[in-house]
């Protein structure tokens, strides 16, 4: 076991042990990987992946993280209210009437549309008549280029039309470029490569046109790990720095990357046997009878279920771990509540700690490998910690 037999609970006894350390070392891995000369913004959007965007940034601020990465002005707030001191970018763009929170509170804007630099001149200029300082410092923000992903970005033949739009905004700076790979993960397609040389192109197209694209920046998780051309100046990981990789094509690949940049999985989720039950053969378990016993068995219940991050899509799928050894999981998972069964744990009794990601002893089911089983993506699962697990920041 780890830490989880020196954290008291109060209340449900489910919790999650979220390790900074672990958080660090993927931080020092990744600069390792990249090069001290490339700056890092650390991606914190979703309350950081929903593991807690405070402590976590505080953390990767402390240890030197240069940038953050958010979705929306709130997210940016908490940040700023927590004294996050570095800048913060808004990935996501801003909605009209966003624009003056950005701007009042540092918090760094995306262009995302040519019009977005009519609301954002608009914001700016207002607020430097307001300033007693004649002086004011232009507004910064950074540009998205579309080159794919066919999201969110303004396309290579608008160019033109933001060079035109940027010169008719004296209160506006660029201060930087980005694009957003679809598939960087896929070594079996061109896409990545093809993204990469449009925005390429796009930036050459800027610079002839006299502007600066600032820090240029495209390298997510998966391009961080396998593709050294699109460091650039700027990398921006997400899920490894919470210690998870995502899975390549060809497989191999991935087993390559684990190699050559080994991270530490941050998240651990457990939670307490709140009831054993001896079920005779043949008996239904859960909500529609979905697990049928073949076998007594012991079917033990946890106080975690859907609403705590024990997605449903694991009905029957997958196992935990108690007592070191894994167990499977039984019949449909609930809002509140998961059945697992415990027939072969010996000595399995009430309170035991039941590991539904993390280590115990020597046994240890990481998040990414769930994903992987259940055909989803490690932040999805990440994500779906419910907001009333109490965290503990090791």
């Amino acid at each position: 076991m780890t830490m989880s037999n020196e954290i008291h609970i109060e209340g449900r006894p489910v919790w999650a042990e979220i390790s900074l350390k672990a958080i660090l070392h993927n931080l020092r891995v990744i600069r390792r990987q990249v090069g001290a000369n490339r700056k890092v913004l650390a991606v914190v959007k979703s309350n950081a992946y929903g593991l807690g965007a405070v402590p976590i940034s505080k953390a990767l601020q402390k240890a030197g993280s240069e940038w953050f990465g958010v979705t929306c002005a709130n997210e940016g707030l908490e940040l700023r209210d927590a004294g996050i001191r570095k800048p913060i970018l808004v990935l996501t763009g801003f909605w009209p009437g966003e624009e003056k929170r950005l701007i009042q509170n540092h918090l760094t804007p995306t262009v995302t549309r040519v019009d977005d630099l009519r609301y954002l001149e608009r914001a700016a200029k207002s607020l430097h008549t307001k300033s007693s300082r004649k002086s004011s410092s232009p507004v910064r923000f950074h540009l998205k280029i579309n080159t794919g992903m066919n999201r969110l970005g303004i396309s290579a033949d608008e160019i033109q039309a933001f060079a035109a739009a940027l010169a008719d905004s004296p209160h506006l700076q660029l201060e930087g470029t980005y694009t957003h790979f679809a598939s960087a993960e896929d070594f079996t397609a061109e896409q990545t490569n093809q993204q990469e040389q449009l925005f390429r192109d796009c930036l050459a197209r800027l610079g002839a046109l006299g502007i600066s694209p600032g820090i240029v920046h495209m390298a997510n998780s998966g391009a961080i790990c396998a593709r050294p051309s699109t460091w650039v100046d700027m990398v921006r990981p997400g899920a490894i720095l919470y210690g998870y990789h995502q899975s390549f094509d060809p497989p191999q690949k991935r087993e390559e990357v684990k190699g050559a940049m080994p991270l530490a999985p941050c998240l651990s989720l457990r939670a307490r046997i709140i009831s054993l039950r001896e079920v005779p053969v043949g008996q239904a378990v859960g909500y529609a009878a979905r697990f049928v016993t073949t076998r007594p068995s012991k079917i033990a219940v946890i106080n975690a279920g859907y609403a705590d991050g024990v997605v449903r899509a694991r009905t029957n799928r997958g196992c935990a771990l108690v007592r070191g050894l894994r167990v499977p999981l039984v019949g449909t998972i609930s809002m509140d509540l998961t059945m697992l069964d415990v027939t072969d744990v010996p000595g399995v009794t009430l309170g035991d700690v039941v590991t539904i990601y993390g280590k115990d002893g020597e046994a240890a089911i990481e998040v990414s490998d769930v994903a992987r089983e259940i055909g989803t993506v490690t932040s999805d699962l990440l994500c779906a910690l419910g907001r009333r697990v109490p965290k503990y920041y090791l």
